[in-house]
């Protein structure tokens, strides 16, 4: 693995643009597998397995790259699940992960053969009820841990809605025996934006404290959550050293305790994030007695996480990478309040300028809408070199589709 990882050129990112138009979604293959390889030497230490968490970024093309790197998948719907086997997973190769979903998903994906995750105790005594010990699940745990950097993105604390309780540990194994169910995994996932190793190892003393009650266990998921920077000196998970030490941990239980398990987690953000670019142009420079905006041909139906999380993208403008910086607001074309981020220092923008938006491969087109009937970006995949077009852009004909004339 080199040692610089890989980036896209602002002249690449440009030729894009000037290719396929804007506002543009723009992903770097090589850095997916910069990331993915990063994960694999991390964790080489201990039996581990990556399953792709792709409610990140599901474009097909997406998913069959990142098959061919080595990953599994998760899903959390069973579309999602029926995107994988067209992408060539095998079916055993996806974990389905679903919650509050009708039980129907279930049925139709155990007929898919997919393994099954379970996070709630009436689905579980449904499940076992309807497959008995014939169709193996791993059981989603709520450890009772808050961790992530936003409570909208923290899933393992009391409150949440994911995953039981592990304080009905009891009920859990009253159903599983009556039922004669047969747990392969348990798992747990405590949220994103993770940056304290002890989290994961703590999760982990956890989830082995717990594994002796599961014959027949063999995994142990840890969901993911692994943080990625957003800009410069930004904190982010040390894999390296969380390899290190899940892997010493591992060895560990295997030699008190006889038991050798795999490692499971479901990285997302981690893979796709810091590979994706949002491509965009300036149509307005306007000064107020309190602000110098620049709107773009874009907004948060594009790009929504800055409007949802607060999240910070790092903002470069392409056509003047050399300009003196001025403190902009960058605000979008939607009529709603649409704010990319205050009084925020970017070279000096003019319109028709193409500026970037960093770090948007994750939950960027994957969340976008058409609100404002305002279609979705196309999407490019650099690999090789080479800008190949893996979505067009949509046209006003695609706002109309599924609507039935009925007046």
């Amino acid at each position: 693995m080199s040692l610089q990882a890989p980036i896209l050129s602002p002249h690449e990112l440009t030729a894009a643009a000037d290719t396929f138009g804007t506002p543009l979604y723009v992903y770097h293959a090589e850095r997916i597998a910069w990331q993915y390889n990063r994960l694999t030497q991390a964790f080489a230490g201990c039996d581990a397995r990556f399953f792709y968490a792709c409610k990140a970024l599901t474009n097909l093309n997406i998913l069959k790259y990142i098959r061919r790197l080595g990953a599994n998948l998760d899903c959390v719907s069973i579309q999602e699940v029926r995107l994988g086997l067209l992408a060539g997973f095998e079916p055993r190769q996806i974990l389905f992960t679903p919650n509050s979903t009708h039980f129907g998903e279930y049925l139709e994906a155990v007929g898919l053969g997919v393994r099954i995750n379970i996070d709630s105790l009436p689905i579980l005594e449904r499940f076992g009820k309807e497959y008995g010990a014939s169709y193996p699940v791993c059981l989603r745990l709520n450890p009772h841990i808050m961790a992530g950097g936003n409570l909208k993105i923290s899933t393992g604390h009391a409150q949440s809605k994911f995953g039981i309780s592990v304080l009905q540990m009891d009920a859990i194994l009253e159903v599983t025996q009556r039922e004669n169910l047969q747990v392969e995994g348990i798992h747990m996932h405590t949220g994103s934006d993770i940056k304290d190793v002890h989290v994961f190892l703590e999760g982990l003393q956890l989830m082995l404290s717990l594994s002796a009650r599961f014959p027949g266990l063999a995994y142990i998921d840890l969901g993911s959550g692994f943080k990625v920077p957003y800009r410069a000196g930004d904190p982010e998970t040390d894999v390296e050293l969380l390899g290190q030490r899940l892997s010493a941990a591992m060895s560990e239980h295997a030699r008190a305790t006889g038991q050798q398990l795999q490692v499971w987690f479901e990285p997302g953000k981690f893979l796709v994030s810091d590979s994706g670019y949002l491509v965009v142009q300036a149509n307005l420079v306007k000064q107020t007695p309190t602000d110098l905006f620049v709107g773009v041909n874009s907004g948060f139906n594009h790009l929504i996480r800055p409007m949802f999380y607060d999240a910070y993208h790092d903002i470069e403008n392409l056509s003047n990478a050399d300009g003196e910086p001025r403190p902009y607001t960058v605000v979008g074309n939607i009529c709603e309040t649409d704010t990319f981020a205050r009084d925020r220092p970017i070279a000096e923008v003019s319109v028709g300028d193409l500026l970037v938006f960093r770090n948007a491969g994750a939950y960027g087109f994957e969340m976008s809408s058409r609100f404002n009937a305002r279609p979705r970006p196309a999407e490019v995949l650099y690999i090789d070199g080479q800008p190949l077009l893996i979505r067009r852009r949509e046209t006003f004909e695609d706002l109309l589709q599924g609507q039935e004339a009925v007046l």
